[in-house]
């Protein structure tokens, strides 16, 4: 039998709303990730993100937006329960339980990188491993953008740089 392929992806979140050490914290280091609603990466949590592929965490919308640790998927696509809860902030009257609109997955913290690899240094260093990472991308505003494995090992690299 075929070893699966590994994928690998970026996920963004808010370090005040839910960030790395949040997600350290929680019970067996695992949590859902809810409350995606945009729906090209509903599509990738719902069909293309699967168990065991390998996720960099991205604290976004903060002083200093970057890379700041590793994830693995430890559960596929499932409906999105949270869209169902009128009590949530993530609720969606128009998703229905029989009929979801909405999907996320459940990850585990790995580790946390040795550094931030911030958006600052990635924009300045005009590498041509990264050229196309989507990160870099003008009005990419993703919340879960996909990775090649060459785009993975080069941030990986830059962890180690000081």
């Amino acid at each position: 039998m075929a070893k699966k392929a590994i994928h690998y992806w970026l996920m963004k979140s808010e370090p005040d709303v839910f960030g790395i050490d949040h997600l350290k914290a929680m019970p067996n280091r695992t949590e859902h990730w809810d409350g995606v609603r945009n729906y090209q990466a509903r599509n990738m949590l719902r069909d293309e993100i699967k168990k065991g592929d390998q996720v960099l965490f991205y604290h976004s919308n903060c002083d200093e937006p970057g890379i700041v640790g590793i994830m693995e998927v430890v559960r596929e696509g499932y409906p999105d329960h949270t869209a169902f809860d009128p009590n949530s902030k993530y609720y969606d009257p128009k998703s229905d339980p029989d009929a979801p609109r909405w999907y996320m997955v459940d990850v585990r913290y790995k580790r946390h990188l040795k550094r931030n690899v911030s958006l600052r240094e990635l924009k300045g260093l005009a590498d041509p491993q990264l050229a196309d990472l989507p990160l870099l991308r003008k009005g990419d505003r993703l919340s879960i953008m996909p990775l090649s494995k060459q785009h993975w090992k080069r941030i990986l690299e830059l962890e180690k740089r000081g």
